[in-house]
């Protein structure tokens, strides 16, 4: 059983850069192994949106193209952790933010059965 957990949440101010992690585990003896992990945010009312994902293994990287330039996934292997940097910040970038790990770069979200309880972000002007 994965477990994901992330932090780094709270108040940021407008114009600045947002840093969160996530700690990947598994749990009843498991050990944690992914093909990706990546994080989606759902705004308030809205819908979920996919930020990005990183190969695991290998460290390549998708953005899709509303975040790509603001965007940054990284991973720390050894201590399986997971990094999302979003730059320049603006109050629509409030949102819960949720790490990921499935079988895919670049979703669908069926890619993702495993989740994160999720982080809230909120973006002041």
């Amino acid at each position: 059983q994965v477990q994901l957990v992330e932090s780094g949440g709270g108040l940021v101010k407008t114009g600045d850069s947002l840093s969160l992690s996530c700690v990947a585990s598994a749990a009843n003896g498991c050990t944690f192994r992914t093909y990706a992990m990546g994080w989606y945010r759902q705004p308030p009312g809205a819908g979920r949106e996919f930020l990005g994902a990183i190969s695991w293994l290998d460290g390549i990287t998708w953005y899709p193209d509303s975040v790509k330039g603001r965007v940054t996934v990284s991973r720390d292997n050894a201590n399986k952790t997971l990094y999302l940097r979003l730059t320049d910040v603006e109050p629509w970038d409030t949102a819960v933010y949720y790490c990921v790990a499935g079988n895919s770069l670049n979703g669908p979200i069926c890619e993702y059965p495993h989740w994160g309880q999720g982080t809230q972000v909120t973006v002041s002007s």
